[in-house]
């Protein structure tokens, strides 16, 4: 598949970053950087702070240090797009709320004129497809398997496709074949877009198969680097019991 080169971003830099919770360190002194066209894995015990650190870089918890986003040439971003996939999505199953609904409601500004709703439902559809999701559309949210749901979710994330897209254990609850097809089209989407990818899972096998990169956390990074380097650390080892 070939690279369309969109992504302006290049790197992401975290220096020095912390989370006090009054007294409480949540984490502390976290510096790493992850690029895009890259898979990379945020691995860690539960506790260690992944979802602290998650939530710091999504602007949603007050943080000491800096995250510099880089351009090519070395220039800063101020507010790269960034998309993000929970690890469930909260809703009363019984809504009447079909995909195409869902999609839709996630628009900023939806379109009023009849035309301009066709042209919309039309680029939903593209979209669906591209996540091979697109035969669920008309079906309800509610009626959806855990796989089918995720790749929704990674749908709506990536319109507009982000620079930077953010994966917290996107895939729990979900079988195997779904799972397989989730990082699948995880992988052609960094392929094709060249975006930074940041997944958090406890899937390691999965890791294995699929990331570029890990970085082992427990309040503050521990290892960071390949995965085969990673995986063969005495900290991974007292951290998974492998």
């Amino acid at each position: 598949m070939s690279i369309h080169n969109r992504c302006g971003l290049c790197r992401i830099d975290i220096s020095n970053l912390s989370v006090y919770s009054g007294e409480d360190i949540l984490i502390e002194n976290i510096n790493m950087d992850f690029h895009c066209g890259q898979l990379t894995a945020l691995i860690g015990k539960n506790g260690a702070g992944k979802t602290t650190l998650i939530r710091a870089i999504l602007g949603e918890r007050k943080f000491t240090g800096k995250i510099r986003y880089q351009r090519h040439d070395n220039q800063e971003i101020k507010r790269p797009i960034t998309g993000y996939v929970p690890q469930q999505l909260t809703f009363d199953k019984n809504m009447p709320v079909s995909v195409m609904d869902f999609m839709l409601a996630g628009k900023k500004n939806p379109p009023v004129w009849l035309r301009q709703r066709k042209a919309e439902k039309e680029h939903i559809l593209k979209r669906l497809e591209q996540m091979h999701c697109a035969h669920v559309a008309n079906r309800k949210l509610g009626e959806l398997s855990g796989g089918e749901l995720q790749r929704v979710l990674l749908t709506a994330a990536t319109d507009p496709m982000p620079d930077l897209l953010i994966l917290d254990e996107p895939a729990s609850g979900v079988d195997a074949a779904g799972l397989d097809l989730f990082y699948k089209t995880v992988s052609e989407l960094r392929n094709q877009y060249h975006m930074a990818i940041l997944l958090v899972s406890h899937d390691l096998d999965l890791i294995r198969k699929y990331a570029d990169k890990v970085v082992l956390i427990n309040k503050t990074v521990i290892e960071q680097g390949e995965v085969a380097e990673v995986f063969a650390t005495d900290a991974f080892r007292e951290s998974f019991g492998r």
